[in-house]
């Protein structure tokens, strides 16, 4: 098999409504934009992969195909030192390897988690919210979610006063898991400058959290920081987390070896690939931390991170819902939405390659 060219479509989704992503504040979302590529081969197999864009987003179909035309997609090492290559003259491209494993379980015809070596199992998955809201807004939202059959959800925080909304959940959902997510590891600022918490800062609010047994604290101080990291996880009880946004599979394990984090959560399609997801969450186990991947981009690459924690048995899965972002939007591009199931688990799709189908719709329109 040999990969013949890369097809680039700029995809947009209207949301019903809007919403304020805590990492881009200032800047309400009422689109999903998406960059969606097809590996064409010299089969009768087509590779998908998808990637988070914004209106008028760059085009880099050209110099994908450009490396990859005449590349055996089975060969996974050689081409991502491929994509090393376009990593250093455009956007990230980590998102494209989980098009060879589209191609490579659709030519064995057999799932991805199987060819990563891992089941088909349910994983646990947490309602993650996208906005920061006041504390009436988050009581209801956390009660739509409770309602929807979660049993564990991720509140945003931009300041060491929205402590109080964790608060107000703890005390009236006392049995319901609970994240906290300051986004404070990276922020895409169309306004202003971005907000950074000091060490000192994220130390304080860290130890507000202490009494109110949350899950663990996400990204309180800048990504490649790891010595803070560190250093914030000796000073505080409270589970530190990061590593969604970090620059590739060797600074996810610098994050390792710096004693970090307790959470590790790279993203398959913006950070490791899936193979390199697999590596990392190995390396994560030896030191004691474990491996919940970002996955708030699109119906693609959630279906990527599944495969990926389906294959390393993953504790949760992040499930992003922040109404007007539901499912079906996220998997706009997708025939099938993928949904929460009575236990309050997500599965992996059991086709070849990711299992997932793409709407033609979307490759005509």
């Amino acid at each position: 098999m040999q990969i013949t060219g890369v097809t680039q479509h700029d995809l947009s989704h209207a949301l019903e409504g809007s919403f304020e992503p805590n990492w881009i504040p200032g800047y309400p979302q009422s689109t999903h934009e998406v960059a969606l590529f097809e590996l064409d081969t010299d089969t009768e197999h087509t590779g998908y992969a998808a990637s988070p864009s914004f209106a008028g987003g760059l085009r880099y179909d050209g110099p994908l195909s450009l490396f990859l035309t005449g590349m055996d997609p089975h060969d996974v090492d050689a081409v991502r030192r491929k994509l090393a290559s376009v990593d250093l003259i455009g956007p990230r491209p980590w998102h494209v390897l989980m098009a060879l494993w589209d191609l490579v379980g659709k030519d064995a015809g057999k799932p991805v988690y199987e060819l990563l070596g891992g089941s088909g199992d349910p994983i646990p998955a947490y309602a993650s919210a996208g906005e920061v809201g006041d504390v009436d807004d988050r009581l209801a939202w956390t009660q739509a979610r409770v309602d929807e059959g979660f049993e564990a959800v991720k509140l945003r925080i931009a300041s060491p006063e929205d402590v109080r909304i964790v608060e107000a959940v703890r005390e009236s959902f006392p049995d319901l898991e609970v994240v906290v997510d300051a986004n404070k590891g990276w922020a895409v600022r169309v306004m202003g400058e971005e907000e950074r918490w000091s060490p000192k800062t994220a130390l304080s609010v860290a130890r507000d959290l202490e009494p109110l047994d949350i899950r663990w604290l996400e990204e309180p101080l800048p990504r490649h920081d790891h010595a803070a990291y560190a250093d914030l996880r000796e000073r505080t009880d409270v589970p530190i987390a990061g590593g969604e946004f970090l620059d590739g599979v060797s600074e996810c394990y610098d994050l390792l070896d710096a004693g970090g984090v307790d959470v590790i959560q790279p993203d398959a399609a913006i950070v490791s690939g899936l193979r390199g997801g697999v590596g990392v969450a190995a390396a994560a186990r030896e030191r004691g931390v474990e491996f919940v991947p970002h996955t708030w981009t699109n119906g693609l690459g959630f279906a990527a991170n599944l495969h990926v924690m389906a294959a390393v048995d993953a504790p949760y899965c992040e499930f992003p819902m922040e109404p007007p972002w539901t499912p079906d939007a996220r998997d706009f591009l997708l025939e099938e939405t993928f949904e929460l199931d009575d236990d309050g688990c997500v599965s992996p799709p059991d086709g070849p390659g990711l299992g997932v189908t793409v709407r033609e719709e979307v490759l005509d329109g």
